[in-house]
């Protein structure tokens, strides 16, 4: 899982890098360069979460229980750019103080993930922290690094 995370975030980047560049050599955006920005956008957050949480040996690729809300807030990323970018801009109704389109930004791809993934996180807190084992693979690589010449030689510095 984590080797799809990573292409996926190195192809996002790279996508949104192509964008800007577009708009550096030709002076403007082209009608697809929002859509672009905005899938790539919640492509690499999402590839982003899934490094973050992806543990070896768990199900659901590594991710457990939080593949489901890893893509309920993908959905709400992507679906809030994707909406915010189709609605049209010319005399829409505030909402909650603000423009429509400015309100789907700022409280459905802002607000809305932090209430659907501290909860998930939460949820799944016994399932996805560190085992015993992991804790003692960690300690082990501490005191190797301890006892590395490398480390030895900088203990003066």
């Amino acid at each position: 899982m984590k080797k799809l995370a990573l292409y996926v975030l190195f192809v996002s980047i790279a996508a949104i890098f192509g964008v800007y560049l577009q708009v550096l050599t030709v002076g403007h955006a082209t009608p697809w360069a929002p859509w672009v920005l905005a899938l790539s956008t919640a492509l690499s957050m999402l590839a982003t979460m899934i490094l973050g949480a992806a543990r070896r040996g768990r199900r659901n690729g590594g991710l457990g229980g939080l593949a489901f809300p890893l893509l309920v807030t993908f959905v709400l990323i992507a679906g809030g750019f994707a909406l915010a970018l189709a609605l049209p801009g010319a005399g829409e109704p505030l909402v909650l103080g603000l423009p429509r389109r400015a309100a789907i930004v700022l409280y459905g791809i802002g607000l809305l993930p932090l209430l659907v993934l501290p909860v998930a996180y939460a949820v799944t807190f016994d399932e996805m922290t560190l085992s015993e084992e992991d804790l003692d693979r960690v300690r082990r690589a501490a005191a190797a690094a301890r006892k590395s010449p490398i480390d030895q030689g900088r203990a003066g510095d």
